[in-house]
């Protein structure tokens, strides 16, 4: 089995909304919702998600673009949003996902995610990542 298809299984078995194996060889399950996980893990330790493989239920623009400036290696992803693939392919990230969407949507299901339709046309991913991590975003 393969890492990435560890942290899949991980995350279905655990029912985490998020599995990191670190490059130490270290794998843990974080339950919180969005994108809180990823930015206290970076908030205490910016190199933290370097080299990382990850599963996460949802990534989008968003979340793509923090991974990829925190420099995961490798994405498993329930839903990814068609925002997100531009930004791994340019990062060389290697994805996978159960089910491609055009966005992620809001917690009501009625339209986009704020934070993806906030920063859909936002070219650097730098920037996104300092106001999502370094920011009180």
């Amino acid at each position: 089995m393969t890492n990435l298809a560890m942290v899949r299984e991980r995350l279905y078995s655990t029912n985490a909304s998020l599995v990191v194996l670190y490059a130490n060889g270290e794998c843990k399950e974080y339950y919180q919702n969005r994108i809180k996980d990823m930015k206290e893990i970076l908030q205490k330790d910016k190199q933290a998600l370097k080299g990382a493989i990850i599963a996460d239920k949802v990534i989008g623009k968003v979340a793509s673009s923090i991974l990829a400036v925190a420099g995961v290696k490798e994405i498993y992803s329930d839903v990814m949003s068609k925002y997100a693939i531009p930004i791994l392919e340019e990062n060389g990230i290697r994805y996978e996902y159960k089910k491609l969407v055009e966005y992620v949507q809001n917690n009501d299901k009625t339209g986009m995610c704020p934070m993806e339709n906030k920063y859909k046309e936002e070219a650097d991913i730098h920037r996104i990542y300092e106001e999502m991590v370094e920011g009180s975003n």
